[in-house]
This record gives structure tokens, C-alpha cells and sequence, in this order.
């Protein structure tokens, strides 16, 4: 069985994941280049990346590159003489780099392709209500997250999953898909197939993940419960959909568990709150083709400046009376 020399490229714990796998495989990984030391938290202490970490642990050598085009950087890269590359969850990579190893690069993408390219699939797939997810390994190409697919994996998303445990799922079925995707080049079995082929079967209906930033994060109560139910979801546990008071406008109030609650239909305008034995509803604007307005039963919150609780521990520590949330 042929022996690939693999470059590695990530940051995250979910990278890590991964390159443990094809550590524990046939292949040889030979260099690995993650993102510069950072500083973070109050003390500003200098972080190591959980790629970093793994590697030093291992003993691989490392390059951590501020600029992916310098000639340091290069040079190092040329000297790992590497036959493959695999990105998993680093910075868009320049042509000159992608292109170096011989057998050119692959990367690991959290979605079905073509189905939600870019920077948040995961989260974007819960937010528009899909049903399935997955993984898919590509071979890179000057535009994002569009090269030929070399294998997918599909991987069911619950009713009422939320983001963090459908990353955990999709990176153990990813992982595995990354490990047999090298596998199979190196046997000469793999097979490219272009993402046109399967654009064609989705009668226009292809949808990006687009980072997330603040205003993404807003809820909009005046869309259906099930749409706010998943948008929800889909932040969850991190970095987590808010909203706010109207007599507190600057304080982001975030709400981290929900459930959409059929009883109460047309009880509650959009944003008004009621509460009930010490449960809290929220009422939510008129799904399409539906007279009533939805409810949503909030579960777990988490208050400006402190953790995240149950919705009963939450109303009991309140000093007044709330009314509605800004619709």
C-alpha cells in the first residue's frame, strides 16, 4: 500500500480531531501549519491553537505563518517535499500554496456540497430548517469551497438538535471520511466529481453559509416559531441567538434552549411574553398560510453578565416584571 507524505492545515479542536485520525492511519504526515499564537482572555495569556498543540505532542514540525505568501513560509513548505495536502478549518489558502504538493490539496467541509459553502455550514443548515447535513472532502481550487468532490457522508440533523452537537456528530463521520478520502487517492480508487453534477439535481435551490456576524444572531419574533425555534438552535451553544428588553436595548439577553409550543397559538403577540407556573412563553409572528400566531416555550437563557440557566431560575431572580422581548 502506497505511503502518502501529507502537509496538514487547521486550528480548531475540530482540525485536530481530524489530524489525529490520519495520524493513527498509514500515512505520513510530515509537516503541519496552523494559525500564529494568540493572546486571549483578561489576562491576555498567549494560547497555542488545539492543532498546535497536538502536534508538539507528537513531536511534527510546525510552521505558524502571519503571511501564507512569504518566502520563508514557502520555503519551508517545499521542503517538506509533501505529496498531498489537507485543510481542515484554516484560512482561504493562496493558489501558490494549495497547489504545491503534488497530488494538490484536499479539504474537509462541514456540509453536503454544494449545499451551504463557506465559513458557518453547520450553523446555517440548522437556521434554515434542514434535515440533513454531513461532510464532504473536495480537492481545492481558486474558487471557495467549488473544486471536485471526492467523497460525502450524509449525517441526520433532529428535530430539535442544536449546532454544538451536530459539529460533534459531523466531525466524528467527517473524520473518518477524511481518513478513507487519502486512503483511496493513494490507492488510485478515488473519484472527482464536479459539483455542477449535483447543482443540476437541486432545481436551484443552493444555499450558502456566509460567515455569521452580530446582526445574524438577532431574533426576529415576528417570523414564524419554527423559524425562530431554529435560529435558535442553530447558535446553540455558541455564539448563541439573542435578544433584549425594550427597557434595556444595549444588553443582549441570549436564548440557548427553546421548543415551539402548539397549545398556545394565537395567545401572544410577536414578543410578548407570558409566563405560566413558572415557565416562559414568548409569542412569535403568523407562520405562511396560518391566521394564529406561534409560541415558543423558552427553556434555557442566559442573562447580560452571567451563565446560561433554565428559564424557571431565570424568572425567579428577576427584580421586575417583564412584559415582551423586542420583537
Amino acid at each position: 500500500m502506497k505511503k502518502l507524505r501529507i502537509v496538514f492545515m487547521g486550528t480548531p479542536e475540530f482540525a485536530a480531531t481530524c489530524l489525529e485520525t490520519l495520524l493513527d492511519g498509514r500515512h505520513e504526515v510530515v509537516g503541519v501549519v496552523t494559525a500564529p499564537d494568540r493572546e486571549s482572555g483578561r489576562g491576555r495569556i498567549i494560547t497555542q491553537s488545539d492543532v498546535k498543540k497536538l502536534a508538539i505532542e507528537k513531536g511534527l514540525p510546525i510552521a505558524q505563518p502571519e503571511r501564507l505568501r512569504s518566502e520563508e513560509f514557502l520555503d519551508i513548505l517545499k521542503g517538506w517535499n509533501a505529496d498531498i495536502g489537507v485543510v481542515v478549518a484554516f484560512r482561504m489558502l493562496p493558489e501558490v500554496v494549495w497547489s504545491m504538493p503534488k497530488m494538490g490539496t484536499v479539504n474537509l467541509h462541514g456540509s453536503l456540497l454544494p449545499q451551504f459553502r463557506g465559513a458557518a455550514p453547520i450553523q446555517r443548515a440548522i437556521m434554515a430548517g434542514a434535515t440533513e447535513s454531513g461532510a464532504t472532502t473536495f480537492l481545492l481550487t481558486e474558487a471557495i469551497d467549488k473544486g471536485d468532490m471526492l467523497g460525502r457522508v450524509v449525517v441526520p440533523i433532529g428535530p430539535n438538535e442544536n449546532a454544538g452537537s451536530l459539529h460533534d456528530r459531523i466531525l466524528q463521520s467527517g473524520k473518518n471520511l477524511l481518513a478513507k478520502t487519502i486512503d483511496d487517492i493513494a490507492d488510485g480508487v478515488a473519484r472527482a466529481i464536479p459539483q455542477s453534477e449535483v447543482i443540476s439535481e437541486l432545481k436551484g435551490n443552493l444555499l450558502d453559509a456566509h460567515k455569521l456576524f452580530k446582526e445574524d444572531r438577532k431574533i426576529s419574533w415576528s417570523s414564524s416559531a419554527v423559524v425562530v425555534h431554529n435560529h435558535i438552535r442553530g447558535l446553540a451553544p455558541y455564539p448563541g441567538a439573542f435578544t433584549t428588553l425594550p427597557e434595556a436595548p444595549e444588553a443582549p439577553v441570549k436564548i440557548l434552549e427553546a421548543r415551539v409550543d402548539n397549545h398556545r397559538s394565537g395567545e401572544l403577540v410577536a414578543g410578548e411574553i407570558s409566563i405560566h407556573d413558572g415557565r416562559l412563553y414568548v409569542g412569535c409572528g403568523k407562520p405562511v398560510q396560518d391566521r394564529e400566531n406561534g409560541t415558543l416555550e423558552i427553556l434555557r437563557i442566559q442573562p447580560p453578565g452571567k451563565g446560561g440557566m433554565d428559564a424557571g431560575s431565570y424568572l425567579r431572580g428577576l427584580r421586575e416584571e417583564i412584559a415582551s422581548f423586542t420583537a
